[in-house]
Parts: C-alpha cells; sequence; structure tokens
C-alpha cells in the first residue's frame, strides 16, 4: 500500500493510525475486561489512550529508522560509492583491492537485511573479479598484438599467464605436421620428457580445458618440475574449433575458479595469436627454406653466404665452404623411384644438421647438391667436418618398407683467406672443382684446395 513517495513517511503514517486506532479500541476493551465505566468512558481516559498510540507507533518508526533505515542507508552509500568509481575509467582498478571498510558490508544478521548485505558483497567480489579478468586480458591481449615471432609470442603468453595465477612452472605444445613441440617452458625441468607422455594426445583430442587437484598428503613429480603441485592445469588452443597447442601450467595452490575463466579468456586471445604467429612462421620459411629438406633455398643461403663472406673481410677471420652432392643419384631415382629419392635427400638434410656445427650454414644449392658454409673455419676445422660428414653419410641406411639404400657423397673444401679470392662467387668456383675432382678420382672422397 503506497500513500507518499517515501517508503519511511509511508510507514510513519501507517504505524502512528494503527496507534490512533489501538488508543480507540483500548477503552472498549477495558470495558470488557470489566474496568468500571466510570474509570473508563471519561474524555481524559480517552485522551491518554490516543496519546499512547500515537507515543507507541512514533516510538516504533523511530526504531524502524534507526535500525532497518541505517542498514539500507549505508547499503545505498556504499552502492553510490562504487557507482562513483565505475563512472570513472581511472577508478576502476581500486575495485580490485577495495577493502572492507571502505566498499563491503558488514553481515550482521541472518535474516532478509542480511541477505541483502550478502548478496551485496557478492556482487561487488563478481564485480572486482570481472573487472580484474578485463583488464588482464586487455593487458595480455595488448603483450601478443605486438609481436609475430612464435618464440616471442609464446614466453610473453606463457609468462604472463604464470605471473596471473602465481605459478612457478608452465609451458606451451603446439602441433605442427602431426607432431607435438613445446616452443617455450618456464620452470620445467626437462620438457621433452613432457612429450613422451602418452596422455598428450588425448588431452590434445578433447578440446576441453581440464585440470587436476591434488591433495596435500600426496606428493608426485607433476610435469617433472622442482615442487610438489597442488593443481595441474590444460587449456587447449583451439582456432576455429580445431586444436592448435594447448597451454600446461603445475601450480602450487589450487587455482580459484575465477582465475580459470580468465585463463579459458587468455587460451581464446593466445590461439589467435599463435596461429598468426604459425602462419608468418611458415611464411618466413617458406620464403628462407627448401620445402623438402627444411634447409636453406638457394636464394636466401647464398645471400646469408655473402653476408658471412663479407663479415669474414671485415674482421679477418677464416670462412670455409664445403660443396658435396649424391654420388649416382639418379641411379636411386631410375632404380627406387623418386619417393625413395626425397627420403634420401631428407635424411643427408639431417645427417649434415648433425655433422655441422651450431651456427653453420646448410643449403640445399639445388637437386642433389648442397652446401656448408662454416663461418670461422680454417682448412683443418673444413677437411675435420667434410670427412665427418662423408663417414656418417656412408654408415648411414635410409628404409622405406622392404627397400634399404645406402649412398655415398662427394665432397669439394675451401677455406678464405687460405685460398685468396675477392668474393664469395669465386670461392664456391674453386668449391666446385674440388668436388668434380672428388667425381674423377672416384667418388666418396674429400677434395680440398
Amino acid at each position: 500500500m503506497r500513500i507518499t513517495r517515501k517508503v519511511f513517511t509511508d510507514l510513519a503514517i501507517l504505524m502512528i493510525g494503527l496507534g490512533l486506532c489501538i488508543g480507540l479500541i483500548f477503552p472498549g476493551f477495558m470495558l470488557i475486561l470489566g474496568i468500571p465505566k466510570m474509570y473508563v468512558l471519561t474524555i481524559p481516559f480517552f485522551v491518554s489512550c490516543i496519546i499512547a498510540g500515537v507515543i507507541v507507533g512514533t516510538v516504533n518508526i523511530l526504531l524502524a529508522r534507526s535500525i532497518v533505515g541505517k542498514r539500507i542507508f549505508e547499503l545505498s552509500k556504499k552502492m553510490r560509492f562504487i557507482g562513483n568509481k565505475l563512472t570513472s575509467a581511472k577508478s576502476l582498478l581500486e575495485l580490485q583491492e577495495c577493502d572492507s571498510d571502505e566498499c563491503r558490508l558488514i553481515v550482521d544478521s541472518d535474516d532478509e537485511l542480511g541477505e541483502s548485505a550478502l548478496a551485496y558483497n557478492t556482487l561487488l567480489t563478481s564485480l572486482s573479479h570481472a573487472i580484474s579478468m578485463e583488464t588482464a586480458l586487455r593487458t595480455f591481449n595488448s603483450l601478443l598484438s605486438s609481436q609475430l615471432e612464435l618464440e616471442m609470442i609464446t614466453k610473453l603468453a606463457v609468462d604472463y599467464m604464470l605471473q596471473y595465477i602465481e605459478s612457478p612452472a608452465g609451458c606451451v605444445v603446439i602441433e605442427r605436421g602431426g607432431e607435438f613441440f613445446i616452443p617455450y617452458s618456464r620452470g620445467v625441468k626437462d620438457s621433452a620428457l613432457i612429450l613422451e607422455n602418452n596422455n598428450l594426445l588425448q588431452l590434445f583430442d578433447s578440446k576441453k580445458a581440464q585440470s587436476v587437484s591434488i591433495d596435500f598428503g600426496i606428493k608426485i613429480d607433476g610435469l617433472l618440475v622442482d615442487f610438489y603441485p597442488r593443481e595441474v592445469y590444460v587449456s587447449p588452443l583451439l582456432y576455429k574449433e580445431v586444436p592448435i597447442g594447448m597451454i600446461i601450467i603445475a601450480s602450487k595452490n589450487v587455482i580459484e575458479d575465477h582465475k580459470k575463466q580468465t585463463l579459458e579468456l587468455f587460451s581464446q586471445s593466445f590461439a589467435i595469436a599463435l596461429n598468426n604467429a604459425m602462419t608468418y612462421d611458415q611464411l618466413q620459411r617458406l620464403a628462407a627454406n627448401d620445402p623438402l629438406t627444411g634447409l636453406y633455398n638457394r636464394r636466401f643461403g647464398m645471400s646469408r653466404f655473402s653476408e658471412e663472406f663479407m663479415r669474414s673481410i671485415r674482421t679477418h677471420t677464416p670462412i670455409g665452404l664445403l660443396i658435396f652432392d649424391i654420388d649416382h643419384f639418379k641411379r636411386v631415382n631410375d632404380t627406387y623411384g623418386h619417393t625413395i629419392g626425397d627420403r634420401v635427400l631428407i635424411n643427408l638434410a639431417k645427417i649434415s644438421s648433425m655433422a655441422a656445427r651450431k651456427g653453420d650454414i646448410i643449403i640445399r644449392h639445388g637437386g642433389e647438391e648442397f652446401m656448408i658454409v662454416l663461418p670461422g673455419a680454417d682448412k683443418k676445422d673444413c677437411l675435420y667436418i667434410a670427412e665427418r660428414l662423408r663417414h656418417m653419410v656412408e654408415e648411414s641406411l635410409v628404409q622405406v618398407g622392404d627397400t634399404q639404400v645406402r649412398v655415398t657423397i662427394s665432397i669439394g673444401v675451401v677455406s678464405y683467406p687460405e685460398y685468396s679470392c675477392e668474393n664469395e662467387l669465386e670461392l664456391i668456383k674453386v668449391a666446385d672443382q674440388a668436388l668434380y675432382t672428388a667425381k674423377d678420382k672416384g667418388r666418396n672422397l674429400v677434395v680440398s684446395y
């Protein structure tokens, strides 16, 4: 029932009116109780009853205002305070650190008012989490948008996610060409062993975030980290509902639900950025690498060779060059077919990478011919690496089904400045002559100039 626009004014009118009614009814009630009329049916008694009823109504409304109204006023005051913060973008972050006195209500009753205070505090917590989530996601997206390199994006993403949930260990696993690899890990003792886990493919195919909580009494070597995790969390990285990888996190503490929700949002953004980085990386590889062997292609490799040769001249340091090809490779293709021939080339590329030093430049120069540029290598170093490469190829075996193929290579070697020349093209010409000499002498040889 509404009389005015103010609830407590309506309540005052009703309670005072009720007091008046009680004052009017009270004399009749006294007569029923047997009080003599001479005492009841008098004007002073009627007036006293009416005044008493008004006083009771007034006291009730004052008590309601002081008890109920005070709590409602406190609730409205807190809501106005939060509302003022929400109107200012600069103040949003303050909600994440609101203390009990400034933002929250004290829940001191088990009735409707207590429920209202509790609901307000719950709403405030949810709002604080939402703002924290939005701020974190905005920062996360800003970090990822500034990079296109696969290694840097994975590092930024993993480090930020671990920092957000205060976890010391985690990694990102990516699927490429049917195989898993880990471009970045933090706090993991041996990330390669993660790839050997039999559950990895099952987690990858599930397309759902999963977590395993571990009791304090149970100690496991979770993800090969140096501590006993309380929870292991795995979040898929889906691009257009297709899994491209996953995030694995080992946490010392149980991860809160609202932080898991934020991690899922991180994963969605990360999946998009990761797909862009992988596409960019693939384009870079296509521009620089031979699609069959994965080595540098002729165009990009020659550009790198030119850079290294000019650096050698400037710094007065040696540089070596190996040119080699497969002996009788045409016979391999004619006998076994081009598919097995391709496998032989791929195997040679792998062996070349193993035989070369870190920092050496391996190039597929064309067909079955390859080059290795060795910065800082003199003639003795070049001959050592060339012989190692020749032996490794001679001892290797390519097997496809029941077919086994063995090949040998011939290698031409030259080193600057032991062989003086003006540019890298002259060095290539001399190494080619050494290669042809090795062929003329019977193949499976190393010849140097």
